[in-house]
């Protein structure tokens, strides 16, 4: 049975499809993802807490839904775009059906939409805020929504998705990493448990005193949604424990790293997200297809006069893939290593943190 879906953009536009998902309102920043596969992983990834995803590739659902695919304990996204949704899946692993899998998180879907022109909309006029209805709602009323709704700079998304109480695992292990948890995925736990690391998942408000009553060997910066400006408890976390633990940052965690060091942050005009980003590395030559979620970045021009490098670029344009501290142990990525469902390039970054540990 067809039932209409609505998508208002803050531009005015109003986009019309087919509902499926759960009967809802929502809004969030309307944003693309390039990868072909991945669908779950985007879906319960914190990182697009307060975002509309939208795959550009055009058929998604078409191998189901899998609990072993979950980045989290549920879906973040606030809503999906899709060209077209499989109804039909075929995998040895399928639970359930993208849009049962919606519906059980009170997840909006809307289907036929032209999603390449949205795209190229979105990169001629960058990231929007939008408002996606799959109940019955006046046009005006949704675009006003999708208008008045508070910019994502303007919103602490970390503390929707951050761990409440520590959670600690692999404790008898020989080594433990502290994870400043601004919104961790499960491969990176997954990642350091792999290596026989005891691992602490802490929320982001710690205070550095408490965080030390672990004994950590190493602090993670995680990955995380929002505007890491926002996340100044993290940040002053990195200035009091630099010179007495090492360092690691993901992500959102790199741009807390930079903060922390005196580097400025910008909000870029469409983001990075997907499965094929190309980065280079300044001292090997070495080029890694990389996993990345972001829409801020680090601004290379502030990076001048810290105690931080540049160490990657990206390739398509030229923004910051990884830092380092000239002195203290402390570095960072942009892109997502623990990527699933791939590509796993740059995996051997978390075996580089392990001898970072043992050499400190």
């Amino acid at each position: 049975m067809f039932r209409e879906a609505k998508l208002a953009l803050e531009d005015g536009t109003i986009i019309k499809g087919e509902a499926f998902g759960f009967e809802t309102v929502k809004t969030g920043e309307v944003v693309f993802a390039t990868g072909m596969t991945g669908y779950v992983e985007s879906l319960t990834d914190p990182s697009y807490k307060g975002q509309i995803l939208m795959p550009t590739y055009p058929l998604q659902g078409n191998y189901g839904i899998s609990e072993k695919w979950y980045q989290s304990d549920g879906i973040k996204a606030e809503g999906l775009i899709v060209r077209e949704e499989c109804q039909k899946p075929s995998h040895q692993l399928s639970e359930k059906t993208l849009s049962e899998f919606l519906e059980e998180y009170e997840i909006p879907g809307i289907a036929g939409v032209d999603t390449r022109a949205l795209t190229i909309k979105i990169r001629e006029r960058g990231t929007m805020k939008g408002a996606l209805a799959t109940e019955e709602i006046d046009d005006d009323e949704l675009l006003e929504l999708a208008v008045n709704q508070p910019d994502i700079t303007e919103i602490d998304l970390v503390d929707q998705v951050c761990v409440t109480e520590p959670v600690t695992m692999n404790e008898d292990a020989e080594r433990r990493v502290v994870i400043v948890d601004c919104g961790i995925k499960r491969n990176s736990i997954k990642a350091l448990l792999e290596r026989d690391v005891g691992v602490a998942v802490v929320p982001y408000r710690m205070d550095p005193e408490e965080i030390m009553e672990y004994d950590p060997d190493a602090l993670l910066i995680s990955s995380g949604p929002g505007d890491p400006t926002r996340v100044k408890k993290a940040i002053s976390t990195v200035r009091t424990l630099s010179e007495q633990l090492p360092i690691f940052g993901i992500c959102l965690g790199q741009q807390i790293i930079g903060l922390a060091f005196g580097a400025s942050i910008y909000k870029m005009k469409f983001g990075h997200r997907g499965i094929n980003q190309p980065v280079k590395d300044l001292r090997t030559g070495t080029v890694s297809i990389t996993s990345q979620n972001h829409g801020f970045t680090i601004d290379p021009d502030s990076v001048r006069g810290t105690d931080i490098e540049i160490t990657q670029l990206n390739l398509n344009d030229g923004t910051p893939e990884a830092i380092e501290h000239r002195e203290l142990p402390v570095f960072s990525v942009q892109y997502h290593p623990e990527a699933g469902p791939g590509p796993h390039d740059t995996m051997n970054i978390f075996d580089r943190l392990v001898s970072v540990m043992k050499e400190y």
